[in-house]
């Protein structure tokens, strides 16, 4: 027999079916603001300078629930559901739009986080909307272009804890916002001295006023007595260190950028007691003196000390410290041996050039198998090639074990750069472990003293799009260096100086061997080195032919093998290379390859030849096609349309003085 229905569940099901359920979406005029926002943004679509990523807002659309959309949050604990964050960073891609996109955001008043970063946003902020935003917790405008001063309004928001003005040309203005923890303020055009209402922000715990070309006057010592502070950039300024004065921080700091600041004298030793210290930039100044082992002995992860004037040797125990990440002592006069504690460490980036370093490189060296990017060029050191297979350290009963056995044996896949440049003196082959470097993308070892065979490159094949874009995204995030100490790699491009920014890195492939004693065949499989611009093989001993696999260098911009002993038909693929611009096959033994039948728009595309140099055999023959490949005789055909063209249209240059190809830093 069946029960009947009892008066609860009959309750129930008229309460759920019967009575008009509350609506649980965001409030109708949030979601209208919203949407006159994305109204006002992809009317930018109609400049067609500016491009914007639309993608993430396909999901904001008109009778929908806003608390559903990509890059909004609201507070779900509410039967209102106001909207509390909002994380529009990076829609405008290139371009310009203007501030006046912000108002129908800045109406939302329940907002507790906002980011509009990165978005090619100029003119002045918007100050009368920020009266609405009570609640404001964080704040990031950086990496636009706003101008004019910081509205009195932004600093009427009680509740403001973190603020993000960096990378904007926002001339002048700081309140005092009590609760604020964060301060950032770097890129800007700030002018005069740091100032002084900043030491009212008890609650400060970080301040980052770096690369403010008119910020100027001495470095206040009221900011070390900022008791919550714990990370202080000043860097790039035009401030100034009182010396003479005496510093007894109340803080405990973690990062500290004081680069280009004045200081003078040794490594103040105040630091001593700034045992939570984590980051340190002290570059560009004119510090003198040793390097100090209570610094050793602080076990930083981060220690950039470039550009000043110290000397003397590096204490072992620097290196003794599995907390060491990143060590940039470039441009000093540090002398004596590198120590063989150096594999000790877990280093990803070790930049000791430009200094008077001797004796061989420490074998240990090999053992950093994190290592991303090693520079020890300019030094006076000698001895073999390292090898770059590492060997893993094993902890057994609170012993260090060091096996060599295939099974712990490690690859550096993800070595990026790798620097033995001019003033060096290593000898002997480039060990075939040079292979595994999956993700090399600079090799420069200009002006040693290498002999043996080319050897095999197949590790720099790899795709530039995989790993290494990983890789170099890792380096800009990891390493949080300041921008004297960044990542770019400078070189002589094309005669001209310029910068590879560490976001570009992982297209270029920079290969510099020149000035050494190499010899044998160039591997054919260079020519699977897609993403190569730069290639310099230059004034070594090495033979045979130019391999046809060259023409499938489809970025190659530079290359350049003089002076060797090669010899052969120079290869018509070389005619596929649209983007090289510097070409030099002389002081070899040469000679013209015979072209094939073609039709008559591949003939089009063909090597003008006689605008190359064979040889130095040649006699007078070559005199005169040097003059023509240097421009000495003006070629009357007309140029082609860049869709079709070949090196007609290319300025051979031939000679090329080989100091203006290699890279420098």
């Amino acid at each position: 027999m069946q029960k009947p229905i009892s008066l609860s569940c009959f309750l129930f099901f008229f309460f759920v079916y019967f009575i008009p359920r509350q609506s649980f979406s965001c409030p109708k005029d949030q979601r209208e603001f919203l949407l006159e926002f994305k109204k006002l943004l992809t009317h930018n679509i109609k400049n067609h300078s500016t491009q914007i990523a639309l993608g993430e807002l396909k999901t904001w659309r008109p009778n929908s629930d806003c608390c559903k959309w990509k890059l909004v949050r609201c507070n779900t604990r509410s039967p209102s559901k106001e909207v509390t964050d909002l994380n529009l960073n990076g829609l405008v891609l290139s371009g310009s739009v203007s501030s006046t996109l912000l108002r129908p955001v800045l109406r939302v008043s329940s907002l507790m986080r906002l980011d509009v970063s990165s978005n090619f946003i100029q003119g002045e902020i918007p100050g009368d909307g920020f009266g609405n935003l009570t609640r404001l917790i964080s704040l990031d405008m950086g990496g636009n272009s706003f101008n004019g001063t910081i509205p009195p309004e932004l600093f009427s928001i009680k509740t403001l804890q973190h603020l993000d003005l960096s990378m904007n040309a926002i001339g002048d203005g700081i309140g005092s916002l009590v609760n604020l923890s964060t301060l950032s303020m770097s890129r800007n055009n700030f002018s005069g001295g740091i100032p002084s209402s900043i030491q009212n922000l008890t609650n400060l715990e970080t301040l980052e006023l770096e690369n403010n070309s008119g910020l100027s006057g001495e470095i206040p010592t009221w900011l070390f007595r900022l008791q919550k502070l714990r990370k202080l950039r000043l860097g790039g300024n035009k401030l100034q260190w009182n010396n003479n004065g005496s510093i007894f921080p109340q803080s405990k700091l973690t990062h500290l950028s004081l680069s280009s600041c004045g200081l003078e004298g040794k490594i103040p030793d105040w630091l001593k007691n700034q045992t939570d210290l984590s980051f340190l930039d002290l570059s560009l100044n004119r510090l003198e003196g040793s390097f100090p082992k209570w610094l050793a002995d602080l076990k930083m992860g981060n220690i950039i000390l470039s550009d000043n004037r110290l000397s003397g040797s590096l204490p072992p125990s620097l290196f003794q410290s599995l907390r060491l990440f990143v060590l940039a002592l470039s441009r000093n006069n540090f002398s004596g041996h590198i120590p063989n504690t150096v594999g000790e460490t877990s280093l990803m980036i070790l930049k000791l050039s430009e200094n008077n370093f001797s004796g061989s490189v420490p074998k240990s060296i090999a053992n950093i198998y994190r290592l991303l990017w090693l520079d020890l060029s300019k030094n006076k050191l000698s001895g073999e090639f390292p090898r770059f297979i590492a060997c893993i350290a094993r902890h057994i009963f609170e012993r260090v074990l060091w096996r060599c056995s295939s099974f712990f044996r490690v690859k550096h896949r993800y070595l990026n750069l790798l620097r033995f440049l001019r003033n060096n003196s290593l000898k002997g082959s480039i060990t075939e472990d040079i292979s595994t470097l999956t993700s090399l993308k600079v090799l420069d070892l200009f002006e040693n003293s290498l002999d043996g065979n080319l050897g095999n490159l197949t590790g720099m094949v790899e795709s530039p799009t995989s790993s290494s874009s990983i890789v170099s995204s890792f380096i800009s995030e990891i390493t949080d260096l300041s921008e004297t100490e960044s990542q770019d790699l400078e070189v002589i491009w094309k005669r001209v100086k310029q910068v590879i920014s560490n976001r570009n890195f992982y297209l270029y492939t920079v290969l510099d061997l020149s000035k050494n004693k190499l010899r044998g065949e160039i591997p054919t499989s260079l020519g699977n080195l897609k993403s190569l611009k730069l290639l310099n093989l230059s004034h070594n001993d090495i033979s045979g032919s130019i391999p046809q696999s060259f023409g499938g260098l489809e970025k190659l911009e530079i290359l350049d093998v003089s002076y060797n002993n090669l010899s052969g038909k120079i290869p018509q693929t070389l005619s596929r290379l649209s983007e090289l611009d510097v070409l030099d096959l002389s002081n070899n033994n040469l000679s013209e390859q015979q072209p094939k039948e073609e039709d008559d728009e591949e003939k089009e595309a063909t090597v003008p030849w006689e605008a190359v140099v064979i040889g130095s055999s040649c006699g007078f023959l070559t005199s005169v096609l040097l003059m023509y490949a240097v421009g000495c005789f003006r070629d009357s055909t007309p140029r082609r349309s860049p869709k079709n063209r070949g090196f007609k249209d290319k300025v051979i240059q031939l000679p090329i003085p080989h100091e203006e190809m290699t890279t420098e830093k």
